[in-house]
């Protein structure tokens, strides 16, 4: 990476429009965490993903497709003022990935021909509770200097770290505020149990500060999913696609859609958006597509809603963008774009941004 700078000489460097130097940070800032208010934490981690691949590689292809945004946000001004820095990606959870994903290939393909192998299977799910825990020390070191704290995959089960820390660190409950075509509660999938597919299940087992999980855009599930969730009675509410898209078809505003959805969440909320919550022509080369999704838009409108209602984001994740094999950026680009307005709904509602006219 480049020479890093102070905020104030970020700051001035960006607002002279100068294109960014091609080894540049996230938004062509080269800014240390140090100096920034929110942290970013990479990470490069896939071991479990079940269909397509290539999230690991995503915290990269981020930072390189965001030099092309213009840093104006419609709603919340100059989020980049604040300071936004990415960690550095930790090199051991790069190694774990490249030791696990193919052993974990293998197990899936023993699953696949009626066998188990419990060796290679203990061995990912070790790999797994490794790079939660590296997440977790990672999320308490930013936390205990001061910082927002937010993460940018790899697949979706790279949070339960940043949430663990933040359940210690936070003076109240909070709740999850949870985009995906997916529901994540599986108990384990294919053997896995730290799977991208298990991520909430965990979480809502073994995270009691997590008071209540709402999910929305869901679309694509198995019937053991849908009763866990069920059983969680209140402390799980799920806004399916299909209902959505029935409201809409019987005349209900977009508006009075977000109302409901903002209306099921406290004071105190953190964001984990799976990138497959929108519809597939926006990120082709996610691992799980599935149709029928919300766009871009919509997604947005929510987010920057939320941060209008006078809640306080606590942190926030983006997983599963995939950037497509032949180099196409545009799956990076759309997630650069969403990890920018998740730090302005983060960073207003910390006080710490100011916003425009709605």
């Amino acid at each position: 990476m480049s020479k890093t700078f102070t905020l104030s000489e970020v700051i001035a460097r960006l607002e002279t429009g100068q294109p960014p130097l091609a080894d540049a940070g996230f938004l062509g800032a080269s800014l240390s965490p140090e100096q920034a208010a929110l942290v970013l934490i990479p990470v490069p981690w896939e071991a479990t993903t079940s269909y397509g691949g290539g999230t690991s590689q995503a915290p990269a292809a981020i930072i390189n497709a965001s030099h092309q945004l213009d840093l104006e946000d419609s709603l919340f001004d100059r989020p980049y003022r604040a300071g936004i820095a990415f960690t550095e990606a930790d090199p051991l959870i790069a190694r774990l990935n490249a030791d696990a994903k193919p052993v974990a290939a293998s197990v899936i393909e023993a699953l696949e021909q009626g066998g188990h192998d419990e060796e290679d299977l203990a061995l990912v799910n070790a790999a797994s509770a490794r790079v939660n825990e590296l997440i977790y020390k990672q999320s308490m070191t930013q936390l205990e200097a001061g910082k927002q704290v937010a993460l940018v995959g790899g697949d979706h089960s790279c949070p339960e770290g940043l949430l663990r820390a933040l359940a210690e660190t936070e003076q109240e409950p909070f709740a999850i505020l949870h985009f995906d075509a997916h529901h994540d509660l599986r108990q384990a999938f294919e053997g896995f149990s730290s799977s991208h597919a298990s991520i909430f299940y965990n979480v809502m087992e073994g995270i009691p500060a997590i008071e209540r999980l709402v999910q929305v855009g869901i679309r694509d599930y198995c019937r053991e999913e849908k009763a866990y969730a069920h059983k969680l009675g209140d402390r799980c509410r799920v806004f399916y696609s299909s209902g959505l898209f029935r409201r809409r078809a019987r005349g209900d505003s977009f508006a009075q859609i977000t109302k409901s959805i903002l209306d099921a969440l406290p004071q105190r909320v953190y964001i984990s958006f799976d990138i497959d919550a929108l519809d597939p022509p926006y990120c082709p080369s996610t691992g799980t597509p599935v149709p029928g999704g919300m766009s871009y838009a919509e997604a947005c409108y929510i987010i920057e809603e939320l941060a209008l209602s006078g809640r306080t984001v606590v942190g926030f994740d983006l997983c599963e963008v995939s950037p497509a094999a032949d180099g196409n950026e545009w799956d990076a680009n759309v997630g650069a774009r969403i990890l920018y307005k998740l730090c302005g709904a983060l960073l207003h509602s910390q006080g710490l941004c100011r916003t425009h006219s709605p």
